[in-house]
């Protein structure tokens, strides 16, 4: 029993790395798949710098919801930049190979971004809610101390809880195996390959996505839910419109996150059969939401799109150009 235990011991310590195989099944053609992730990437990172950027420069734009807003694009680019820079490299250069504190480190990364995204999302959902539900005591309850709070919290909650994630699999011993058939360090790919008893990571795992992900997603349906009603109470068209047309924006992106997260999850019961179907999906619902986000924020908000034009001065040249016009055409009938 000693030699069998010390022999487990050593074992562990000629383990210094891992091997990140990429996605299961199609290894000899995977490269393929860079060009769309990468476009994905690029468009992720240049959208949401470019919100960001418009809504702290836009003197219009300084208000709670489009300050969740700028905030939901810097989680997107960390979140997107966390895996998206190793994936590139496992598919170009096949650099698979990944020390173990660089790989708990961005399990770290991704679960704080992750619940920070879900956060987020709450936030703005309460927003909405007080604006359109309480509109009169909106002012003073959405202050600027309370976005101070309110970010204060989200950032507090997600980085403390998810700390026990990479502390949990950093602790377990991994004997033999180090191929993790993944793209990136997931907790439950990583943690199944060691030798011990992963009870607790598993349990944890589960608290995090039920839960913590669980309860933002059951407050953020059960606020659109509130909201609905009271749209639906108002007696002029016009404004049921506009409430409807404020919160469409959100609620398409939430439902998309949320929806995103219950598919990942149901598919990794069918994981030993088709493995390549979760991992794809775990890789794409991390660059998808980046990269959809301003689209939809842009095409929804008119507010922003008229921001976006003048950052870039396409408001200045269209009035210069329908000026110019104007006066050819008046000069033209006289």
């Amino acid at each position: 029993m000693d030699t069998s235990i010390s022999h487990t011991n050593s074992s562990s310590l000629h383990i210094s790395q891992f091997i990140l195989m990429g996605l299961p099944g199609i290894h000899e053609w995977q490269h393929w798949l860079s060009l769309p992730l990468a476009l994905l990437y690029l468009l992720a990172l240049a959208a949401n710098l470019l919100i960001f950027i418009t809504i702290q420069r836009e003197p219009t734009l300084h208000e709670p919801m489009y300050h969740f807003l700028g905030i939901l694009a810097l989680v997107d680019i960390g979140l997107a930049t966390t895996i998206m820079p190793k994936i590139m490299a496992i598919f170009w250069f096949d650099a698979k190979v990944i020390s173990l504190p660089e790989c708990f480190a961005q399990m770290y990364v991704i679960h704080c971004f992750f619940c920070m995204e879900s956060g987020i999302f709450l936030c703005m959902a309460v927003d909405r809610y007080i604006a359109i539900c309480h509109p009169l005591r909106y002012p003073s309850i959405v202050t600027d101390a309370f976005m101070v709070k309110v970010t204060g919290f989200m950032v507090l909650r997600n980085g403390l809880l998810t700390i026990p994630v990479p502390v949990l699999a950093a602790q377990r011993l991994y004997c033999s195996k180090n191929e993790i058939d993944h793209c990136l360090c997931s907790n439950l790919g990583v943690i199944s390959l060691a030798c011990d008893d992963i009870t607790v990571n598993k349990f944890y795992q589960l608290f995090l996505a039920w839960i913590l992900v669980g309860s933002d997603m059951a407050l953020v349906f059960s606020s659109y839910a509130l909201i609905l009603r009271t749209v639906l109470r108002l007696n002029s068209a016009e404004a049921m419109s506009k409430a409807l047309s404020t919160c469409s924006s959100h609620f398409i992106l939430i439902f998309f996150f949320y929806s995103g997260i219950i598919v990942v999850s149901v598919t990794h019961l069918v994981e030993e059969k088709i493995p390549l179907i979760p991992v794809l999906l775990n890789v794409l619902h991390n660059v998808i939401p980046p990269a959809l986000n301003p689209m939809v924020y842009a095409l929804r908000m008119h507010e922003l799109r008229l921001g976006f034009r003048r950052l870039l001065g396409w408001g200045e040249e269209l009035s210069i150009h329908f000026r110019s016009n104007f006066s050819f055409i008046s000069h033209y009938r006289c």
